[in-house]
């Protein structure tokens, strides 16, 4: 099958030569990240139905849980037989297309399969910039929506940008992704503060205001665990 192969010990890891840092991350720490989402929205599930309480329709953390739940599952295959983080993301897409209920599944669906599309076997700084770049715009295009209407597009698109300076200035794929994830919990944090004029936020109006979108929170949970993977990945 086009996409999928045996792992085998070429594949295992790639150092920078000067330190003991990754120069690029391969589909075992795509695998860890997305284990370590799983764990986080099953412990973050009653947080993120709170939040979604008090806006909306009150699912994004069963939604969440049960999504990624999903994607738990098929990681061991996916750890076996992909031979790229691309093919890896195309997959989880697919699943969170499938299980991944209200407007979350289509939205995180698309973010994952826009990034899928713009990297290819291992993801170096260039490659975190250009994926969260198409996870943003993808979301985007899918929502109808721009920044500053309290969204999870709030985060995607401030992380998206502070990769891809970071990635820009020469950082290295770990320095990259915290600087996204600092970027999308700074743009989860501002939602608070803004009006909701999208989704059923919005029919809020002005009472939208002091409540933290759900979708942006778990948007910058996830961005930070890759963060936090790609730190303590060891091959």
């Amino acid at each position: 099958m086009p996409g999928m192969r045996h792992v085998g010990p070429q594949h295992i890891r790639t150092w920078d030569n000067t330190c003991m840092t990754p120069s690029v991350l391969p589909v075992s720490w795509a695998v860890t990240w997305l284990s370590a989402c799983a764990r986080a929205m099953r412990a973050a599930r009653s947080e993120l139905m709170e939040l979604d309480r008090a806006i909306g329709d009150g699912d994004h953390g069963d939604n969440m849980d049960r999504g990624f739940s999903a994607v738990n599952e098929k990681l061991p295959a996916l750890q076996r037989e992909c031979d790229s983080v691309s093919a890896v993301l195309r997959t989880v897409a697919m699943t969170l297309m499938s299980t991944v209920g209200g407007a979350a599944g289509p939205l995180y669906g698309t973010a994952f399969l826009r990034a899928s599309s713009a990297i290819g076997r291992d993801v170096d700084s260039t490659a975190v910039a250009n994926l969260l770049t198409a996870a943003a715009t993808g979301v985007q295009a899918r929502g109808k929506c721009e920044a500053n209407e309290k969204t999870m597009v709030d985060a995607w698109l401030p992380a998206a940008a502070a990769a891809t300076d970071a990635a820009a200035r020469g950082a290295d794929v770990i320095e990259t992704w915290q600087a996204a994830a600092q970027a999308a919990a700074r743009g989860s944090d501002a939602t608070v503060g803004m009006l909701a004029t999208k989704g059923r936020a919005s029919y809020l109006a002005e009472r939208s205001i002091g409540h933290r979108d759900p979708g942006a929170a778990s948007t910058a949970l996830i961005i930070e665990l890759a963060a936090k993977t790609a730190k303590e990945w060891q091959g």
